[in-house]
């Protein structure tokens, strides 16, 4: 892709604007936006510097070649054959980094598992799931905490929620959206026949640095017994919160012992929810013209396969199968992932390329 020298003119001109308005702001709440833009401009600032300088080599360098000098032409030849290998690569990098990009992909998420059609079978593949997800996070050294559960009767879970924290955990769980779906031979199957359960898992980002405000008029707050593991302190009072906003229905549960720590949790549960509605929104109205496979979050959207039998799970959005099952679920997510990433990359990267070919 060839970046146009006008959309890098653009790129440097703002960094510059900004550290020269950084240099005179004395608001506080500017200087702290003021330094957040220039910090995630800096990059691109610089990938763009080296793009640009290497540019301005490439006639310098071919003027050099051209000279009848035995000893500096081979030298700049050569020098020149280097630089157009490494001028793709470069801007390859600044594309990226121009590209549409998602603003919460450092932000840590909202982890939530529900089982679906299967009954038992639904709810012990969800517990597989969230073990798959908890030993995937412990590899990249991501803290979980269960904000709310509800246990299966055989195992497993009926739904679970958790907060994953660290950084860049939404980045690379965002597209774990969707319906995921087993075959296999259940624990309580006496004739050895192979079953077909589902299990809905949705990824929210935390909401932070943006405003989402929440209305006392407008939730519900309600005490209740929680159920499932917690020990004789569960049974014993109604500590569990869930909190329903009434505008949008939206509801939000938190089960652990303390209820005032279950109102923070189910509040921030709550907020996260508002603005994953929000996100969803803008995402459905951008793609409009340009609809996205990968990464769209519909929760309804089957997205991939776990069949035990032939020991493969396959994600039907990149078409991509991958023959080690065992430990896949044992959390070696890696390759999968980042086959997901690299598609939205492209298509984040066609995006780009469709802009400068209407510009």
């Amino acid at each position: 892709m060839h970046l146009p020298d006008a959309k890098l003119a653009q790129v440097m001109d703002r960094f510059q604007m900004i550290e020269a308005r950084m240099e005179s702001a004395t608001d506080g709440a500017e200087i702290v936006k003021l330094s957040k833009e220039h910090a995630e401009l800096k990059p691109v600032f610089d990938a763009v510097t080296r793009l640009h300088k290497a540019r301005q080599s490439v006639p310098e360098l071919e003027e050099m070649a051209a000279l009848n000098d035995p000893d500096l032409s081979p030298l700049a030849a050569e020098e020149l054959q280097d630089l157009k290998t490494t001028l793709p690569e470069l801007e390859h990098g600044v594309a990226l980094l121009l590209a549409p990009q998602d603003k919460d992909v450092n932000a840590s998420a909202i982890l939530e598992v529900r089982a679906g059609t299967g009954g038992d079978e639904a709810a012990l593949f969800a517990g597989d799931l969230f073990r798959m997800y908890s030993r995937y996070a412990a590899g990249q050294g991501w803290r979980v905490e269960i904000d709310s559960v509800s246990e299966g009767e055989m195992g497993g879970y009926k739904e679970i929620i958790a907060s994953v924290t660290g950084e860049g955990v939404f980045g690379k769980l965002k597209f774990e959206s969707g319906v995921h779906r087993v075959q296999r031979v259940p624990a309580t199957e006496a004739g050895g026949r192979i079953h077909t359960s589902a299990a809905t898992v949705a990824v929210l980002p935390e909401a932070e640095d943006v405003e989402i405000e929440i209305l006392d008029k407008d939730i519900r707050i309600d005490t209740y017994r929680a159920s499932g593991s917690g020990g004789q302190h569960v049974n014993k009072t109604d500590s569990a919160v869930r909190i329903t906003h009434l505008p949008t229905g939206i509801v939000a549960t938190s089960s652990e012992k303390s209820q005032h720590m279950n109102r923070q949790i189910a509040m921030r549960n709550l907020k996260a929810r508002l603005y994953d509605m929000q996100r969803t929104a803008l995402d459905t109205a951008r793609s409009d013209a340009r609809k996205s496979q990968v990464g769209s979050g519909d929760r309804s959207e089957r997205i991939r396969t776990y069949n035990y039998p032939q020991g493969r799970v396959s994600d039907h959005r990149i078409n991509l199968t991958l023959y080690n099952l065992p430990q896949f679920m044992e959390g070696e997510m890696d390759q999968m992932i980042n086959a997901l990433i690299a598609e939205d990359q492209a298509e984040r990267l066609a995006q780009l390329e469709e802009e400068f070919g209407h510009a």
